[in-house]
């Protein structure tokens, strides 16, 4: 087994113990394992000091746009920490500004994503996405391939928000993208 599929299997056995408490439809389960990745993906990205407003202030997951995950992000996000932050997660409008997100995901249409990722374009936020909504810049975009849950990454959309995506993070990504947006 090479060391990108031993990766990729941990990374989802890490994400199973969600999966157990997703509801009994596909949609459910689909948008618990997307949660778990949010979290699981925490390790393996440096956000710079800045990122924060001071060295206890909550690590924020927002969902901008209509929420597709339910519950379900609440209670796979409940009790975690990422270093000394703890978890919480906001559910904000079109008009709220995500400056206190580390990680943003963009819901809704094409033009609503499209607009929340260039509303953070520089900041240190890890910019999520749908792969099937084709917004360019998002740092990570997911995609459902056989069943399975898959992610793209682009590390050029990171280092523009200065962030740093680990090597293995990297290695576990179903591809790469060319690079952000000018």
């Amino acid at each position: 087994m090479s060391v990108r599929k031993a990766g990729l299997l941990t990374l989802m056995l890490l994400a199973a113990p969600a999966q157990g408490r997703a509801a009994a439809n596909e949609g459910s389960l689909e948008y618990t394992v997307k949660a778990a990745y949010l979290y699981k993906f925490t390790p393996f990205v440096e956000w710079p000091p800045a990122a924060f407003a001071n060295a206890t202030s909550p690590f924020t997951v927002c969902v901008l746009g209509a929420d597709p995950f339910g519950a379900s992000l609440d209670q796979v996000l409940a009790g975690h920490q990422v270093g000394e932050h703890a978890v919480r997660v906001r559910r904000l409008q079109a008009s709220d500004q995500p400056n206190e997100c580390q990680i943003l995901y963009a819901a809704g249409s094409r033009a609503q994503a499209m607009a929340a990722v260039n509303k953070v374009k520089g900041e240190p936020v890890l910019t999520v996405t749908e792969q099937s909504l084709g917004v360019s810049g998002a740092v990570v975009q997911f995609y459902v391939k056989d069943g399975h849950v898959r992610f793209t990454l682009d590390p050029a959309a990171a280092t523009a928000n200065g962030m740093t995506i680990s090597a293995k993070l990297l290695a576990l990504a179903a591809a790469l993208q060319s690079g952000a947006p000018p």
